[in-house]
């Protein structure tokens, strides 16, 4: 019997940061398939958020001391992986028009916002999955006026 190939295994990930990249990912399909420029801005942010997380779990800092002032994740970005500073710039300017989309405001949010943040937020997460070593999924174009086959 002809011995098996071996398969070339995967980046060694925790299961934190693979659970953030599939949320990511998730997030990005909820996106793509939001019927309101409000819903598809929030989605597309949380995707590169969840990204972002997923950086900061697999380059974990020690904490030092006890007390630690509260910092988001756009601001330790740049900290774990300098290469992502200017997308955290972005996305930290972003995101007080995520929590109005979010707090009932959605006519802050136009369509152009939408999707732009959409397409930046799907190049943001193929970014973080290339540093990471993860093969990128990129995202299939959904209609969501075409019925399913059912």
């Amino acid at each position: 019997m002809a011995p098996r190939p071996r398969e070339t295994p995967g980046p060694r990930l925790s299961p934190a940061v693979r659970a953030h990249l599939t949320d990511s990912r998730s997030c990005l399909a909820e996106a793509s398939a939001a019927r309101t420029p409000a819903s598809r801005y929030v989605a597309a942010h949380l995707a590169a958020l969840r990204a972002a997380a997923a950086i900061l779990a697999a380059h974990p800092r020690p904490t030092e001391g006890r007390r630690r002032r509260l910092r988001s994740a756009w601001d330790l970005l740049p900290e774990a992986e300098p290469d992502l500073a200017e997308w955290a710039g972005y996305f930290s300017t972003t995101a007080a028009k995520r929590a109005a989309a979010e707090a009932g405001m959605v006519r802050r949010v136009s369509a152009a916002d939408a999707d732009e943040i959409l397409a930046e937020a799907e190049t943001f997460v193929t970014t973080v999955e290339s540093i990471l070593g993860v093969p990128s999924q990129p995202q299939l174009p959904v209609d969501v006026n075409v019925p399913l086959a059912g």
